[in-house]
Parts: structure tokens; C-alpha cells; sequence
């Protein structure tokens, strides 16, 4: 991947490259491949930060779009939108915050990593600028593997009928009970429960599951079940989702997480799910949720053969959902994983780390008016998730002490409290703790 050293300081002090150049004769170029660029972008982008490179007061950022590899005199273009842009910017932000789907799109296709990371880089410090970092103590889940929906990028489902119907399982409520009480010992404080689509779980018998763990714990915080699962439980129990949601609050349940949404544009849900709900199916269970009182977190699983514009498309539905209810606390972008999957057979070309960092900016940047972004490790590894804090995140995610189904597609990365706190501090941050709400617990 090759970058312009030059252009990179030219951008961050607010000017043009020929400026530059009474002191630089000429930019300097280099070609990296991922695992190496990762060092360079974090001392680049951790110098920026602390001012590093001379930037004076008042100094404003633009990004340099390079037409020439760095040829001298090219033009310089900021991803700000224009006075009369007609997107909405939410109540106390500043306007240049937003993207529109033009500039998104173009961000896409410029190869200027470190001119993105640093916009999105400087919005996370202007929502955040404590200069803390989340993460939080909790558990997945997944009370069945039995699944009616048969997509093609998941590895963890059975279906409920031929051979390996015998690979499926429904956990029992003690076994459930005992993974929670596991979590409360080892200062969990949430848990993050999600299942396949079985015909025979209807609402009365994840009642029954919820209040049984209310009962139990009733300090833990249920984030659970995703969309699909919650319109699956209104159909086979003969409700609206209204009313499903409302019973399965009044059982326990305190949160909905953003599993599920994939990639919100019909044209890729039909080829890598044509059975799973479709975007606007999606939408209206968080929207219903937001309705009643009830918090979510959006989600993005990237690198199924989508065009830049499916993404941007994925960006634009939930923005402009956040704007009409404010009940997202985060948005979590992961990429495919490609192991064991029918999705996986077909040969896809698997995302990079590089790919991840500039989606994981790009969100940042058009997702002006959600609060959190969360870096991965769980499918990128520390490294690159620690690099995504200077791409626009300010969250790291769970320790998670269980997870079964990306590693169902063959991803084994593990980690614990005491090293999430480590690669934050190395990234220049505060670690906290925080719960599913994003209220943080402890700072030291």
C-alpha cells in the first residue's frame, strides 16, 4: 500500500502540499504490506493527536486526495459537506461532522488510509474527548444452534432435519443458569444471549428463560435476542412485534442487540440470506423497540461481495433511523468470516485489515449522530483492533468469556480483561469498564 509522508503532514497542519515542500524536497513514498503498516499508521496517528507534528492553534484538517501519487501542486479536496448539504446533523454537533453518500463513496476509492483515519480520528476525539476507552465483561450465549434461516455466511446453524440435525442442541435453563452465575463470579455484568430460529421456542418458553434468570440475577443485564429471532418468536406465537418485544421486557429482557443486520440492502440479503428478514423487517424491530423505551445497537458484517454503495446504503438506513428515535447506544462493524461456510465455498475475496480500518472510519464519519463505534479484535485480532481507536472507534467490545459462533467459522482469537486494558494504554487511552449501556463503571 503506498502512502505520501508528505501529503500525510500537509493534511494534518491544514495546508498544501507545496507548502511543504521549503522543507521537503520531495514527498517520500513507501510500499507496505498490512501486518507491517499497522506500527507506522499508530505512531502516525498517535503523533497527531498529541500535536506532535507542529500543529499549531486553530490549525483546521483537510484531507488530501492524491490524483498523482504525490505529484506537486495536485488539488486538495476536504470531506466536508457543503453549506447547503441537505444532511441532518443531530441537535449540538457540528455540520461538518456528516458525510454524504457522494464523499463516502469517494472515500471508498482513494487509497489516502491515513487522511481518512485521521478525520474519523478527530470526530472520535471531538464526541469523546476524555480521551477514555470502553470495553466491557460479559458473555454470549447461544441457547440453540437449530436454524430455519440457512445462511450461506454462517457456520454455527443445524438445521432441523437430516444428517446433521444430530450437531444440534437447545440448551436446558440449568446449564443457562450456570453460565450466568460463572459470568457474576468472574465480575460479569451482562450477558449477551442470541439463538438460531426453532418453530418450537415460542414466546411462552423464552418467558419462562428470562424470568427464571431475572429471578436468579437480577442485577445481570440481558442484552439479547437480534431481530430475526424476536420477528421468528412473533410468528410462531401469533403477535405482533409490538407485543412481543413488550412481553419479553416485562420478562426480563433489557436491551436488543444489532445481530442480524448483515449488509440492510435487499439486493445482498437475497444472495448470502433470501430467507432472513429483509432491511426494512430489520429496521422496524429496533424502531419498535426505540418506541417503547428500549435501547439497541446496530451491527455490520462486511466482505459478502457488496459494492461500496450496499455499505453506504447499510450507513444512510441506520442514520437516518438514529435521527427519527435515538435509541442506538452503538454501532459494531465486523468483517466475514469465511471458514466452514457455504458463503466461504464460493471463494470470496476475504476483507483485509486495511479494508477494516477505512470501513471502521468511513461508519465513524456517517454515523455522526451515534455516540459509540466499537474496533473488533474478536475477528481482527488486538492489533488491528487497537489500531481501530485511531481510526474512529472508542470501544473495544467484551472479553467475552464465551462466544461460539465466529469461531464456529473457524476465528479462535481470545483475550482477557488485563490485556484489552493493556493495548488501550498503549494506544495513548484510558481504559474504563462500562456496562451495556455504555455507563462506565470504573476508571483507573
Amino acid at each position: 500500500m503506498r502512502f505520501t509522508i508528505v501529503g500525510f503532514l500537509a493534511a494534518h497542519n491544514g495546508q498544501q502540499i507545496l507548502q511543504f515542500f521549503s522543507k521537503y524536497s520531495k514527498p517520500t513514498r513507501y510500499t507496505l504490506i498490512a501486518p507491517a503498516i499497522v506500527g507506522v499508521l499508530a505512531s502516525l496517528l498517535a503523533t497527531c493527536a498529541s500535536g506532535g507534528v507542529g500543529q499549531g492553534a486553530g490549525t483546521q484538517r483537510s484531507r488530501v486526495q492524491r490524483r498523482g501519487a504525490g505529484k506537486p501542486g495536485e488539488a486538495v479536496l476536504t470531506w466536508r459537506g457543503p453549506p447547503g448539504s441537505d444532511r441532518i446533523v443531530p441537535r449540538g454537533c457540528d455540520r461538518l461532522m456528516s458525510l454524504t453518500k457522494q464523499q463516502a463513496l469517494e472515500m471508498y476509492q482513494s487509497d489516502d488510509l491515513i487522511g481518512i483515519g485521521m478525520e474519523a480520528d478527530a470526530l472520535r476525539r471531538k464526541l469523546h474527548p476524555e480521551g477514555v476507552v470502553t470495553y466491557i465483561i460479559d458473555r454470549n450465549i447461544n441457547y440453540t444452534n437449530f436454524c430455519t434461516e440457512y445462511c450461506t455466511f454462517c457456520a454455527f446453524y443445524r438445521p432441523l432435519k437430516g444428517p446433521r440435525a444430530k450437531e444440534g442442541y437447545i440448551l436446558d435453563f440449568e446449564t443457562i443458569y450456570e453460565k450466568i452465575r460463572e459470568t457474576v463470579e468472574l465480575g460479569g455484568t451482562g450477558v449477551l444471549m442470541q439463538g438460531g430460529l426453532d418453530p418450537d421456542l415460542k414466546i411462552d418458553w423464552h418467558e419462562q428463560l428470562l424470568r427464571g434468570i431475572k429471578q436468579r440475577f437480577p442485577k445481570i443485564h440481558l442484552h439479547c435476542y437480534s431481530a430475526s429471532e424476536i420477528i421468528a418468536v412473533a410468528e410462531y406465537s401469533g403477535l405482533t412485534i409490538r407485543d412481543t418485544i413488550l412481553r419479553l421486557r416485562d420478562a426480563g429482557l433489557d436491551s436488543i442487540p444489532g445481530g442480524g443486520a448483515e449488509i440492510l440492502d435487499d439486493e445482498v440479503r437475497y444472495k448470502i440470506a433470501r430467507l432472513k428478514c429483509l432491511t426494512d423487517d430489520w429496521l422496524n424491530v429496533h424502531r419498535t423497540a426505540h418506541q417503547i423505551g428500549m435501547r439497541t445497537t446496530a451491527t455490520m458484517m462486511f466482505g459478502v461481495g457488496e459494492k461500496h454503495e450496499h455499505r453506504i446504503n447499510h450507513f444512510q438506513r441506520l442514520y437516518e433511523l438514529q435521527e427519527e428515535t435515538g435509541g442506538f447506544t452503538a454501532f459494531i462493524p465486523w468483517t466475514f468470516q469465511p471458514a466452514h461456510t457455504a458463503l466461504g465455498g464460493r471463494h470470496w475475496e476475504e476483507a483485509t485489515a486495511v479494508e477494516y480500518l477505512k470501513n471502521l472510519a468511513i461508519s465513524r464519519l456517517y454515523l455522526s449522530n451515534f455516540k459509540n463505534v466499537q474496533s473488533s479484535w474478536v475477528t481482527q485480532g488486538l492489533k488491528v483492533c487497537q489500531l481501530g481507536l485511531r481510526f474512529g472507534g472508542n470501544d473495544v467490545g467484551s472479553v467475552m468469556l464465551e462466544e461460539n459462533v465466529v469461531r464456529a467459522a473457524g476465528v479462535s482469537n481470545c483475550t482477557t480483561e488485563e490485556e484489552l486494558r493493556r493495548i488501550i494504554r498503549d494506544a495513548g487511552f484510558r481504559p474504563a469498564q462500562r456496562d451495556t449501556l455504555y455507563r462506565t463503571y470504573f476508571l483507573n
